[in-house]
């Protein structure tokens, strides 16, 4: 199964994010297939870029969100 999911970055106690589409089975910040953007918690607001084509491909393809990504998708205003 296909997901889109976050990719935590940055030093330790300031995280950010990278928005990426990978296969179910592999680790959190291991392999991946396509990143489609970012995700900054740190900021405030908060601050994200999403790839709206891209997204909106693996979405087509079946791709399924987390919880967490699909609030980022919603925001940017792109729907499944």
């Amino acid at each position: 199964m296909v997901k889109m999911r976050l990719k935590r970055m940055g030093q330790k106690k300031a995280p950010f994010y990278r928005i990426v589409v990978s296969d179910s089975r592999s680790p959190r910040d291991g392999r991946f297939i396509e990143e489609i953007g970012t995700y900054n918690p740190g900021t405030d607001p908060s601050t994200f870029t999403v790839n709206e084509e891209l997204a909106k491909k693996w979405l087509a393809n079946g791709a399924q969100p987390t919880a967490t990504v699909e609030k980022i998708l919603k925001a940017a205003g792109i729907e499944k």
